[in-house]
């Protein structure tokens, strides 16, 4: 029988859908370093939280398919699974909707002050009312950067807000964009300078990391938030608090951070004026039941031959150990 080492334990419909048919090894740690003894003898890796690298998968060699249940892909060494033949499982498109809706409750929060009220208000701090921190969302304006699933599912919803739509994005083209009555931008400092909330919907890359810094924080409105559900390390975080602690920018919602789990000492989580949450937003119950399920699905197509449809890394069905299949 198959052995599959899931890192923590899936949502119950996913461990439901691989009981029975392989060996579940749960370590409760994603981290292939810590695990690498258990890894050696693995035929499956399932990482939801954690990462596997090119030294853990060269020392892995019974390990047919990685899998991811979602839809990023940076905590695994692509190259070094394709290079193996290895499939990295991937659930695109599953988590848009419940990736979207979260974007937008961020959008909500920041500008009705809702954290720090209900804190002040279960302290008996009533007058918390008359700090006026609260704004109103309709007529403004929000910024996408990055115009895939996600970010047509924000602009829809924001259009129905009664809020404008802008759009950065150098992978689609005006034409596109400009149809729907979104403004589109060429420039990302254009696209900062105008938005009244700018929303990040961009996988973490080599082309994206840190792209977000001292410099994009102060091309934005002093009026402006900044809202994130998409990966830390897009951002710069010490010149995200620096924009934060000095008035650069108004506050921000944030899903993810560059550290995950986030610590609780980190300099974000004690500002008022940051809306933080525990990269939560793909983690509905009907999102991650389809989740967890298209997972459980495509390692065991995997482990059978099949060529699962579904990964980061397509060519690896060239590889030879692909050949006859």
């Amino acid at each position: 029988m198959d052995k599959i080492v899931i890192s923590h334990p899936l949502y119950r419909p996913g461990m439901e859908a691989l009981e029975g048919k392989a060996e579940l090894i749960v370590p409760n740690d994603g981290d292939s370093d810590r695990i690498i003894d258990v890894l050696r003898d693995a035929d499956a890796f399932i990482l939801r939280i954690g990462k596997i690298d090119r030294k853990a998968i060269e020392q892995c060699d019974k390990l047919k398919v990685i899998t991811r249940p979602g839809v990023g892909y940076d905590n695994v060494d692509v190259e070094a699974a394709t290079e193996r033949g290895i499939p990295v499982v991937i659930c695109p498109a599953a988590n848009a909707r419940a990736v979207a809706e979260h974007t937008v409750s961020l959008l909500f929060a920041c500008s009705k002050d809702t954290v720090r009220s209900v804190e002040e208000t279960r302290k008996g701090n009533f007058n918390i009312r008359n700090a006026y921190a609260a704004v109103d969302i309709i007529g403004k304006k929000i910024v996408l950067l990055g115009f895939g699933h996600i970010g047509k599912l924000v602009a829809e919803m924001c259009t129905g807000l009664s809020m404008k739509v802008g759009v950065y994005d150098p992978y689609v083209p005006r034409e596109t964009v400009e149809p729907m009555g979104y403004s589109y931008y060429d420039k990302l400092e254009d696209a900062l300078a105008d938005g009244d909330y700018i929303s990040l919907h961009m996988p973490s890359l080599p082309s994206t990391r840190g792209m977000i810094g001292k410099e994009q924080f102060a091309a934005m409105k002093p009026t402006a938030f900044f809202l994130n559900a998409a990966r830390g390390d897009v951002v710069d975080e010490p010149a995200m608090v620096e924009a934060l602690k000095n008035g650069v920018i108004a506050g921000a919602g944030l899903d993810v951070l560059v550290e995950e789990p986030m610590p609780g000492d980190h300099p974000l989580m004690s500002m008022p004026n940051v809306t933080i949450t525990p990269h939560m937003a793909a983690q509905t119950q009907e999102t991650t039941a389809k989740l967890v399920t298209m997972a459980a699905e495509g390692t065991l197509a995997v482990l059978r031959g099949e060529k699962w449809p579904h990964v980061a890394n397509p060519e690896v069905y060239n590889h030879p150990k692909w050949a006859d299949r």
